[in-house]
């Protein structure tokens, strides 16, 4: 074993495939929860970031919701035994089956997203013979300083109900009988690791609040959203998101009501170091001017670098030799089909492991079938781990 890879295992398994770390995951979701726990706050796990069955499941035994943005996750989540009273769903394009499910399932809330969204909520609620409890996703116009296509609390996003709609969605609400507001949701965008523009959500939700009160309106739940980073360069040496200074800013910065709850919706932060891509490399080329490490996994199992131009930490588990530049590639017919260029490797041949790490969010979930490619199996550490245990997936 190098390291917290079973290379011995490996070989038994065909790449590329996910591999997790499940005792790092029980590790960061005990800090995460503890935090919360000191200050009475609600943890919803984003299922969006990860919805390994699995994974699922381990998240679900510690207690946590769900927050979920289509009825396939919603389907997920009951599938893996999370209570209905656990399950928010957010999203802009919530279709009308989607809602129905919500519906017959009573989940806790529906994040809603604009003023046609609350009235067919209605509509179907009231078919139903049903009401909806509902928080209002407000878009607070806050730059999170985050990569364009994961920023969502711009006003120019396509997310949430924009501040000046408001007033006017407080009016229509008093007419849809079949809802019942009980919260407000907000979310300014993903992988922040600078830690301020929280602190300035927190001043404006607080503003929103005291507009509300002058109509007399007081919710009892407060959805922050998610959108804590992890540290993409030092998965070894900082593999746990510091849950410590995110919560604190929140107590210490927004005043919430007696008898308010504060509810959280973390995704990558929860499973984000627990997951690594694992590759065999198939050829090193040579190029024009760069030595190519082609690997048997490519953008169909791991698209943020071609999509986000993300970075991933890259290792070679198979090699103890001097570092050599390479640009590691993938084998999908498409240039923008490459996971780094000019990184130092050690000296690298066919047949070596290679692990993409970081990658238990927003890879395996949005692995896809391009070129007729078969989706990546996972693996878990403890069952890998258990010599007397067949190897499964």
């Amino acid at each position: 074993m190098k390291g917290n890879f079973p290379l011995e295992k490996f070989e038994e398994i065909q790449t590329p495939f996910y591999f997790y770390n499940t005792e790092l995951l029980q590790d960061t979701i005990n800090a995460a929860k503890n935090t919360a726990d000191k200050y009475n706050y609600h943890i919803h796990y984003a299922v969006k970031a990860n919805a390994n069955p699995r994974i699922l499941s381990i998240i679900r035994r510690n207690g946590v919701g769900v927050d979920c943005v289509s009825g396939g996750e919603i389907q997920a989540a009951l599938d893996a035994g999370f209570p209905a009273d656990k399950i928010v769903f957010a999203g802009v394009g919530k279709a009308d089956w989607e809602i129905n499910l919500g519906l017959d399932a009573s989940i806790f809330c529906f994040n809603a997203e604009s003023i046609p969204e609350l009235k067919i909520i209605n509509d179907l609620a009231k078919a139903k013979n049903k009401t909806a409890s509902v928080a209002l996703r407000i878009n607070p116009d806050i730059d999170a300083h985050t990569h364009d296509h994961i920023t969502t609390g711009l006003k120019t996003n396509k997310f949430g109900i924009n501040l000046n709609q408001l007033d006017k969605t407080l009016d229509i609400l008093e007419n849809l009988p079949a809802l019942k507001l009980i919260g407000l949701h907000f979310h300014i965008g993903s992988q922040l690791t600078d830690l301020a523009p929280f602190r300035v959500l927190c001043s404006c939700v607080a503003d929103i609040q005291r507009q509300l009160a002058k109509r007399g309106v007081v919710v009892e739940n407060i959805n922050f959203g998610g959108g804590l980073g992890i540290n993409y360069n030092r998965p070894n040496s900082d593999p746990i998101p510091d849950f410590q200074n995110y919560f604190e800013i929140f107590h210490k910065y927004f005043p919430a009501l007696p008898h308010q709850q504060i509810h959280f919706e973390p995704g990558r932060s929860i499973v984000g170091q627990c997951g690594t891509l694992i590759s065999k490399v198939l050829y090193v080329k040579e190029g024009y001017s760069d030595k190519f490490v082609i690997l048997d996994a490519g953008f169909t199992e791991l698209i943020r670098p071609a999509f986000y131009k993300a970075y991933h930490k890259i290792e070679n588990l198979s090699s103890k030799e001097s570092p050599e530049t390479y640009d590691v590639v993938g084998p999908i017919c498409e240039s923008s089909d490459y996971f780094a260029t000019q990184i130092n490797l050690n000296k690298t041949r066919r047949g070596d492991y290679i692990a993409i790490r970081s990658a238990g969010a927003y890879g395996e979930i949005m692995a896809m079938q391009y070129n007729c490619r078969q989706l990546p199996k996972a693996y878990f550490s403890d069952i890998l781990a258990d010599k007397n245990e067949t190897i499964r997936h």
